[in-house]
């Protein structure tokens, strides 16, 4: 069992979910924003950052809803996904990040995350 904790983080986003379920779902995609590059062989991902390789399972996915990815070299439980959820009233939409992180680590992991969803918005073009 890791000491890893969960956390949860929701960023409004201004784009259709058919758009950004290709920019989370596809690894051409994924490396406009996520990583330096992404490249995908079925359901392994690997993803570059600095020249350094980390893979990740795509454990399960639903068009236009949510990825699921698992890191490789992890032996523990952890997992990240990102959900698109649509507000039933406002039509509002925004990504939902979850992932885990060490206790000690858990704000800069949300503040790369938000540096991720930044990139994401600026490729995507919404505010």
């Amino acid at each position: 069992m890791s000491d890893k904790v969960k956390y949860e983080l929701e960023f409004p986003i201004q784009a259709s979910p058919n758009m950004l379920y290709q920019y989370i779902s596809s690894a051409s995609n994924l490396s406009e924003w996520f990583a330096d590059n992404v490249n995908s062989r079925g359901k392994v991902f690997s993803f570059f950052w600095d020249g350094v390789e980390e893979k990740a399972e795509l454990l399960s996915s639903k068009n236009n809803t949510y990825v699921k990815f698992k890191w490789l070299e992890n032996d523990d439980d952890c997992f990240f996904e990102i959900k698109i959820t649509v507000d039933e009233i406002t039509k509002d939409v925004s990504l939902i990040i979850i992932d885990f992180a060490d206790n000690d680590e858990v704000e800069e992991a949300k503040m790369l995350w938000e540096s991720q969803i930044s990139d994401l918005k600026s490729v995507i073009g919404s505010s």
